[in-house]
């Protein structure tokens, strides 16, 4: 089912390098995703200087672009435009009842679950997460509904929303050591929890639209990322750890994969150019909007 709300939405990666590079392939995953109830009405991706461009699916569903460049170019521009309309979730339940648990564990050697049940690259155990689950008493909930949304509360109160406090390929053992991190960490460290508990889990990459509801982080100009889970009769159910809610019509989804690295909106390889700086600009503007008038974040 779909919604009232669309958003347009601007995505622009400029690398800039300290010389001239002479060839350039990349991989970019900067499509939105047209299921689950969300709609994708228009998408465009262009390129200074101009570049090939080619599309393929991955095994998560996810359509990436394949970008050649074969010609010296001092810095590289991509752009991607998307309108899309987002998913309207349905209401909850209070709880799954006594059989869920039971269910979710009979999936445990399912093919269809196990990217998202055993560890990933980024989203793996450490001493330093148990030390953590047991300081901060996460565990198990007779319910795994509500211990999922306990979970989302517990990691919303044990960190602090920093920009810049770690990378795109830090372990979840930065963040637990500091207490501080992005939304990918507090993605990564749910699923590693998640997964431990049995519970299908998988990371989101994608945009959040900010409304100006209390007590959520501000994250704008760069991607978002967040959490769905798979519990039964439910089917796949988006938390948001960094800003202590579920997904909704805030939210758009770009791709799924077992972490941040099967989704990374940008990664590829050059011949030259020397150091590089990278910097994203990214617009989401509400068009038919539930919440009163347009808005950028």
């Amino acid at each position: 089912m779909t919604g009232t709300v669309r958003y347009e939405i601007e995505h622009v990666s400029r690398y800039r390098y300290a010389f001239p590079a002479r060839e350039c392939v990349m991989l970019l995953c900067l499509k939105p995703r047209s299921d689950g109830g969300q709609r994708l009405r228009d998408f465009r991706i262009e390129t200074s200087p101009p570049a090939s461009l080619t599309s393929e699916t991955d095994c998560f569903g996810n359509v990436r672009h394949v970008l050649y460049l074969h010609r010296e170019h001092d810095g590289l521009e991509i752009s991607a435009r998307s309108t899309v309309e987002p998913a309207v979730p349905d209401p909850l339940p209070g709880s799954l009842g006594a059989h869920a648990w039971r269910e979710i564990l009979s999936w445990g050697e399912s093919a269809d679950y196990w990217d998202f049940t055993r560890p990933s690259a980024l989203a793996r155990p450490s001493a330093l997460l148990d030390e953590f689950v047991s300081r901060t008493g996460i565990e198990r909930a007779d319910d795994p509904l509500e211990g999922l949304l306990r979970l989302s509360r517990r990691l919303y109160r044990s960190f602090s929303y920093v920009p810049g406090s770690t990378s795109a390929a830090s372990p979840i053992d930065d963040i637990l050591q500091s207490g501080r991190g992005v939304c990918q960490d507090y993605a990564h460290v749910m699923i590693t929890v998640a997964r431990s508990w049995g519970i299908p889990s998988r990371y989101v990459s994608g945009y959040l639209s900010e409304t100006g509801r209390p007590g959520e982080q501000a994250v704008g100009n760069a991607t978002h990322a967040w959490v769905e889970c798979r519990l039964p009769e439910l089917g796949w159910i988006g938390f948001d750890p960094t800003n202590v809610s579920l997904v909704d019509q805030r939210h758009v989804r770009i791709a799924v994969g077992r972490d941040y690295k099967d989704v990374s909106p940008t990664q590829g390889v050059r011949q030259g150019g020397g150091d590089t700086n990278l910097e994203v600009d990214v617009q989401v503007i509400q068009k038919d909007a539930l919440y009163g008038r347009p808005h950028h974040s």
